[in-house]
């Protein structure tokens, strides 16, 4: 592969690529020569994600809209990718939702705690069932978007915490099942994004609440998610923990 486009040819596949992290992993891969797959449920923004996308980098897109706790949209949407492009090399689970923050856990509503657990963790067992025979041929890149949440408590969002817990252990337990046949599993851990997260349940989502600059971007995600994407077999970008410089600062 060439250096300056090193996925050429490669087909990637993104969940939750409305917005945010999402829709900026989408331009990356496709910077990187991928063509891209956007799925999502709010199908105008993707399509118009997937215009500009082709527009700035020639890539070939694909919109397909998915509820990722559907698994057989799920299933779908990745038959659909495979149908249209001959083959799978990345996949990017990063559809996920969190609850409404500093709700004690006996106050926590039941749907919260089941649409959160149902996004963040049965969407993310879904994408990587449907999508690991199709990487196994390719010997392609499995890339989890997990949290800073994943690896320390977090008191506000216990519920929202677990499952990302959920996901970092999912995907490194998963990277020793499927490693031998040559795909390679990444989880991604940034600490604040500023993107729509937890426009379910906030009032103030991450986007207005702090200021350009003030937390990490979601194009710088993207990188790392872009750089987990680029890993030829047999190497692997495990674990990319992606925090500013002052994070533990206050600790």
């Amino acid at each position: 592969m060439g250096t300056d486009r090193p996925l050429d040819g490669r087909v990637a596949l993104v969940t939750g690529a409305s917005a945010g992290i999402g829709r900026e992993s989408a331009r990356a891969l496709a910077r990187d020569g991928a063509d891209v797959v956007l799925s999502a449920r709010r199908e105008e923004r993707l399509i118009e994600i997937a215009d500009g996308i082709e527009t700035e980098t020639g890539a070939e897109t694909l919109v397909h809209t998915a509820d990722v706790t559907d698994e057989e949209q799920v299933e779908a949407l990745v038959g659909r990718t495979v149908d249209e492009f001959g083959s799978l090399d990345v996949v990017v689970a990063n559809a996920g939702t969190g609850t409404e923050p500093g709700v004690d856990v006996e106050d926590l509503p039941t749907e919260q705690y089941r649409t959160v657990t149902d996004v963040n963790v049965n969407g993310m067992f879904f994408t990587a069932r449907a999508s690991i025979p199709h990487l196994k041929g390719s010997e392609g890149v499995l890339v989890f978007v997990g949290s800073f949440a994943g690896r320390f408590p977090r008191p506000a969002s216990p519920v929202y915490a677990a499952t990302k817990w959920w996901t970092r252990g999912f995907a490194l337990s998963l990277a020793g099942q499927v490693g031998e046949e040559g795909v390679g599993v990444s989880v991604i851990n940034p600490s604040e994004v500023r993107t729509e997260f937890g426009k379910e349940y906030r009032e103030e989502v991450f986007e207005e609440r702090f200021d350009p600059g003030e937390v990490t971007e979601p194009e710088e995600v993207a990188e790392a998610v872009a750089f987990a994407a680029r890993q030829e077999s047999p190497s692997a970008a495990a674990e990319i923990d992606l925090y500013r410089r002052d994070k533990f600062s206050g600790f």
